[in-house]
């Protein structure tokens, strides 16, 4: 195992990103974590999870689909486990293309495989699987795990809990992080409490829409029209409605409730949404940021929801790098960059942005899974800050063996 050396807090987040992004910039790191001799070594295991049971199913085994084609199998040894949509974590054959996402075609883990046992010692670490009428047997230890969970039971710290009891190092954010910036009620409270600027919005409680929906409907009408409404906790605009007045916003706010019962709503910016990823720095380094993207909707949808980003690719034209001012580009990158530390993110993550005609920036929201297929905003950035796919996910593997288990 890797060494458990601590991590000490970037350094000032308002430093010069713009410059010395790409991975392994200290010529004497590794990327894909120690003892892996830059390929030549012994392979790391590496458990790839997917799956599970929030409403982003799909999308999680899409995007385990892209990673499993892609993963370099000189340098891992590779374990496909995935959580069935009630919750069973089995063995998934090591194919990608049951798993892909098309039109027509809605991937998910048919639980058919043998069952996996995690552990839940800091001892034993090895994976137990378990098939009818064969004694359980042991699949070996896990050298870090990648979770390409989005959603609820899986993005939102559960499975990063569950990993952490067992010391077992995995990719991304830990426990808080993880949690707080699934929450886009929590998170607009970081933010706002860290200096960034946020747009107008309103949070609507389970308890509080079940005592007095009207009184709840009268406070978010005071944000103005149109109105976004959101699940607080989904993410590839799942359950996301635009609404204009008072007799769509009802049925929005219940569509919202049908993913979470906890809602958000948001006064529509007008301007312009620009991505920006994200990649934690290794030691003492300050996060690194890629180029800038923009996905413009160009037909057929009246905002970037799931159908646009996942089965309707000709409807939208994903621009990278975005066609943005030098001056405002370095000032979206440092406050993603700010944002990521704010949030207290570990490994990757996806800041998303309004940015006004009149040049004012906001933060929309912050993603610590983000859509991971190679036509996703979160790679092509990166791709197109010189980090193609295969060495962005021996980056993320190499991040995560450098991490210590435990507080950090």
């Amino acid at each position: 195992m890797t060494s458990d050396q601590p991590r000490a807090a970037t350094t000032d987040p308002s430093a010069d990103l713009s410059t010395d992004t790409s991975p392994g910039t200290d010529p004497g790191t590794d990327p894909a974590g120690p003892g892996t001799d830059g390929g030549a070594g012994p392979r790391r295991r590496v458990a790839v999870v997917f799956g599970g049971r929030s409403s982003e199913h799909a999308v999680s085994c899409s995007t385990a689909a892209s990673v499993l084609a892609a993963i370099d199998r000189e340098r891992w040894d590779v374990v496909p486990v995935g959580i069935t949509r009630d919750g069973r974590w089995v063995l998934v054959d090591d194919d990608p293309e049951p798993l892909r996402l098309a039109p027509g075609h809605v991937p998910a883990v048919d639980g058919s495989g043998a069952t996996v046992v995690v552990p839940l010692d800091t001892v034993d670490r090895s994976l137990t699987v378990l098939e009818p009428g064969q004694p359980p047997r042991a699949l070996g230890d896990v050298d870090v795990v990648l979770p390409l969970l989005h959603g609820p039971f899986g993005e939102d710290g559960t499975i990063q809990g569950l990993l952490d009891l067992a010391d077992v190092r995995y990719v991304g954010s830990g426990v808080t992080a993880s949690a707080v910036m699934m929450d886009k009620a929590m998170m607009k409270v970081v933010f706002e409490a860290a200096g960034l600027p946020v747009g107008p919005w309103v949070a609507i409680g389970d308890r509080e829409w079940l005592r007095d929906p009207d009184a709840a409907l009268a406070r978010t009408e005071a944000l103005g029209w149109p109105l976004f409404v959101k699940p607080a906790r989904a993410g590839s605009s799942m359950g996301i409605s635009r609404v204009e007045d008072t007799d769509a916003l009802r049925a929005a706010v219940e569509a919202a409730r049908e993913h979470d019962p906890k809602v958000v709503v948001e006064a529509a910016v007008e301007g312009r949404e620009i991505e920006c990823g994200v990649l934690e720095g290794h030691g003492v380094e300050p996060p690194r940021t890629s180029e800038l993207g923009e996905a413009v909707v160009v037909k057929g949808h009246t905002f970037y929801d799931f159908e646009a980003k996942y089965l309707a690719s000709d409807d939208v034209r994903l621009d990278c790098p975005a066609d943005v001012p030098e001056q405002d580009a370095h000032r979206i990158r440092t406050m993603a960059a700010q944002a990521f530390e704010a949030a207290g993110c570990e490994g990757l993550a996806r800041v998303d942005f309004f940015y006004t005609p009149d040049g004012e920036v906001l933060i929309n929201e912050i993603n610590t899974m983000p859509g991971f297929t190679p036509s996703s905003m979160y790679p092509r950035m990166w791709a197109a800050t010189g980090v193609p796919y295969a060495d962005l996910i021996d980056e993320l593997l190499g991040l995560a063996l450098e991490r210590r288990t435990g507080l950090r």
